[in-house]
């Protein structure tokens, strides 16, 4: 089964605040899905679009917008994260055709890679998210009868400010098994002091074998974007105004912090894996992409 009995629905923790952002991501990837030449297939994102009050009139296919790709949110910003859902999904299975035997989702928001990538055997996908994010999911996903691809889908409903660590575990987590983490539009929103500890934190629990994907903004002052296209339209076409949501304070070295502690690390701008695929955004003048950066760490095997 995909859910079990839950309190509420979960909806009022999805449209507001942070949650909101997870049906942004949504309807950006259902947009992608539907693309010819798509890079990312998630066939459940456009029903969370729907379920959803607060997405009323939200396009879920580039053919509902009226400016098409010259629309700054709806073609260049959800082209983003359509590059960007491609991205870790490769990075995700390579690494557990690499060995790694469970995957952890940190703030998984409506993430539904258990259910649609092609995991190996023997794959256990945790999903770690506030209880009311996790249900609306449940919801979704239990109308259409999804199932999920990998051997084993465990919901870890706990908020991250909580103590996650003996969530995971109860919910059957083993340190000494190697392990992929995704931290994925995550670290924007936490201080600086949260964001070292849960890195701290990826560490301790991993053992050799081991992966970590993440992504930070190394801008020193985000305001120096705040009239960027990306962030106006998002703001002026949903209402959703990332700066006030964004952590301001500098940004720790996380790349490097985990280079200290025996890690290999690459880090690359998503303008790299544009190039790459041949499809995503390009550097614009005053762009706010222009600090995101996409960070993939491995342990080593002692």
């Amino acid at each position: 089964m995909v859910g079990t009995v839950h309190r509420h629905t979960g909806a009022e923790d999805v449209e507001e605040g942070v949650g909101l952002t997870a049906l942004l991501v949504a309807a950006a990837r259902a947009i992608e899905a539907h693309r010819h030449d798509s890079l990312a297939r998630d066939i459940y994102a456009e029903h969370f679009v729907r379920a959803a009050s607060a997405c009323e009139g939200w396009p879920v296919r580039m053919q509902q917008v009226s400016d098409g790709d010259a629309n700054p949110l709806w073609g260049r910003f959800a082209r983003y994260f359509g590059l960007r859902t491609r991205v870790l999904d490769d990075f995700l299975l390579r690494s557990t055709q690499a060995g790694a035997r469970q995957v952890v989702l940190l703030g998984a928001g409506l993430d539904t890679r258990a259910f649609r990538l092609d995991w190996p055997a023997g794959c256990a996908v945790f999903e770690i998210d506030r209880e009311g994010v996790l249900a609306f999911k449940h919801k979704v996903l239990d109308g259409l009868s999804a199932t999920p691809t990998a051997s084993a889908r465990v919901p870890v409903p706990i908020d991250l400010r909580d103590d996650w660590v003996g969530a995971l575990t109860d919910a059957g987590f083993d340190p000494a098994v190697p392990s992929v983490w995704l931290a994925e539009g995550l670290l924007f929103y936490l201080t600086n002091a949260a964001e070292t500890y849960l890195i701290d934190t990826v560490d301790r629990l991993s053992t050799g074998g081991s992966a970590l994907a993440f992504e930070v903004k190394l801008d020193k002052d985000l305001l120096e974007y705040r009239d960027s296209t990306l962030y106006t339209s998002t703001k002026h076409q949903i209402g959703i105004d990332l700066l006030n949501l964004f952590a301001r304070e500098p940004r720790p070295d996380s790349a490097g912090h985990l280079s200290g502690k025996g890690w290999s690390t690459s880090v690359h701008t998503p303008f790299d894996f544009t190039r790459r695929h041949g499809r995503g955004p390009m550097p614009e003048q005053n762009d706010a992409l222009a600090g995101n950066r996409w960070v993939f760490a491995n342990k080593p095997r002692r």
